[in-house]
């Protein structure tokens, strides 16, 4: 009984605000530094997914100030995001992709656009979410929180890996990273349906945030099946990683029923994380040397963890992987 209550997902968005006050307040000392600022990343190409506001956004400016050349993914409609952050960062080299991820269409247009400028992505920050008050389906058919947070994500991968927008790394040549933005949220969700894996089925609001962490568990579970399909040696040729930045004061409030709204953006503002405050395991995992050497790493704020059991299974993994073949297969037919 007792696994069964834990395995019922956060429930809404005041539960999940609850447990992350509480993680943020109960926390031990971290157990990894912030990265100096002499470590720098100068000519290092990273794009980052949903960089217009909230952690993306933060993210981006950190990176660009540490020298990346930057690739901001975003949905249509930002078109002064780059010049902002590259005015906040002090740097020139910040351009704007346009994509949405919820349609793979776009996906592919996206990857198309990658491959034609011959781009080579040194550091891929896939931190882009979403998480939709009441079901939503996607043009292919898929609940949106599974297509975003997973779908758009292996579907982005396996064209950048086939078109050599990604190059695993060579004996002595610098290694790829790509780093998930994920939740913690993931170990409260049921086990993955394999037998319903991709179908749509409507949920309201009471259901969100258990919808929620079940998309982050595929996510986790994707991240921890990549990282041993590209790294099937030992020798770390593409330095694969996933994180949970705590809880942040971003626009999540916005799925909270109107009346509401100004309690949880006044508890936002009191108990929660700045982006610019929660962004040091993103810096981590994207800069640190130590990231570049290995793979696998799950970071919980600034806490070395481990993924939930369930995400950490090669079983479910394999499955998992199978299960999304015909799916990767499928989003290029309409692109």
């Amino acid at each position: 009984m007792a696994r069964e209550l834990r395995k019922t997902g956060h429930g809404n968005v005041f539960n999940a605000m609850t447990k992350a006050t509480r993680d943020l307040r109960e926390l031990s000392a971290p157990s990894i530094d912030p990265l100096p600022e002499a470590v720098r990343i100068d000519g290092k190409t990273c794009l980052v997914t949903g960089a217009n506001s909230g952690l993306g956004r933060a993210a981006a400016i950190e990176l660009a100030r540490r020298g990346g050349n930057m690739l901001l993914a975003c949905r249509p409609g930002h078109t002064g995001v780059a010049d902002e952050i590259g005015r906040l960062s002090g740097s020139d080299a910040v351009a704007l992709i346009d994509v949405d991820l919820s349609d793979l269409r776009s996906v592919h247009r996206c990857c198309d656009d990658l491959q034609r400028r011959g781009v080579r992505i040194d550091i891929a920050l896939m931190n882009a979410g979403v998480m939709s008050r009441r079901s939503q389906k996607t043009p292919q058919g898929y609940e949106v929180m599974f297509a975003v947070h997973f779908l758009a994500n292996r579907v982005m991968i396996d064209r950048w890996l086939q078109d050599g927008v990604i190059s695993p790394a060579r004996v002595g040549g610098e290694t790829p990273r790509v780093v998930f933005v994920a939740s913690d949220s993931h170990r409260s969700a049921a086990a993955i349906d394999f037998d319903r894996f991709g179908s749509y089925a409507q949920h309201g609001m009471s259901e969100s945030m258990r919808r929620y962490a079940e998309s982050k568990l595929v996510l986790c579970t994707f991240a921890a099946e990549l990282s041993r399909r590209l790294n099937p040696t030992g020798n770390v040729e593409v330095a694969v990683h996933a994180l949970c930045p705590g809880g942040v004061a971003t626009n999540i409030v916005k799925e909270a029923p109107r009346a509401l709204r100004p309690i949880f953006n006044a508890w936002l503002r009191r108990f929660f994380q700045s982006p610019t405050e929660a962004i040091g395991p993103v810096v981590h995992l994207c800069c640190a040397p130590e990231a570049g050497n290995s793979t696998g790493m799950y970071l919980h704020m600034m806490h070395r963890k481990q993924v939930s059991p369930d995400a950490a299974d090669p079983h479910n993994g394999a499955r998992l992987w199978e299960a999304s073949e015909p799916m990767v297969a499928r989003s290029g037919e309409s692109a």
